[in-house]
């Protein structure tokens, strides 16, 4: 079942690669839960099929990041981009999009989040195995108050610019 408007979001353990010690975190992969992150955070959520494939990299991500100013500016307080892949790819990612201080590269590296979301994406056939729907959405508290699934091979709904349009 797909994650709606109005759903809590699923508890679930992301990882992000931390690239310098502090604030409890160790450099390296380093686990989160989703509800202990989620709580009292208004956070934008983008998830995308994978690491440097060709419109998760020149375009998806680089929306989040040229955003993120006006995406703070409607309360947002963290931006996360989701995808299947672990977290040592999502760390080089975030190096090659230029995402530090900006857009959290969270790896689902088991698929968990994506499943308890409802949003899997069987690219076995392309030889990328399960991964995550192209996808937005606005947490509130825990809470999903904006989703944007978009339909297969499309771009268009889960942009920054699409977000903000809807804050």
């Amino acid at each position: 079942m797909t994650i709606q408007v109005g759903d809590r979001v699923p508890d679930a353990t992301l990882f992000e690669f931390i690239e310098v010690e502090g604030n409890g975190c160790s450099v390296g992969p380093n686990a989160f839960k989703v509800a202990d992150l989620v709580g009292g955070k208004k956070i934008a959520v983008f998830g995308l099929p994978g690491a440097f494939t060709p419109t998760c990299s020149a375009q998806h991500v680089p929306s989040y990041v040229k955003h993120f100013d006006a995406l703070k500016a409607k309360d947002i307080s963290e931006v996360w981009c989701v995808s299947v892949n672990d977290a040592f790819v999502m760390g080089a990612w975030a190096r090659d999009q230029k995402a530090a201080g900006k857009v959290r590269m969270m790896a689902d590296g088991s698929a968990e989040f994506t499943k308890k979301l409802g949003l899997e994406l069987d690219l076995t056939a392309r030889g990328m195995g399960l991964r995550l729907q192209r996808f937005s959405m606005v947490i509130d508290d825990g809470v999903v108050r904006q989703l944007n699934i978009e339909a297969p091979g499309k771009y268009e709904a889960s942009s920054a610019e699409a977000m903000l349009a809807k804050l």
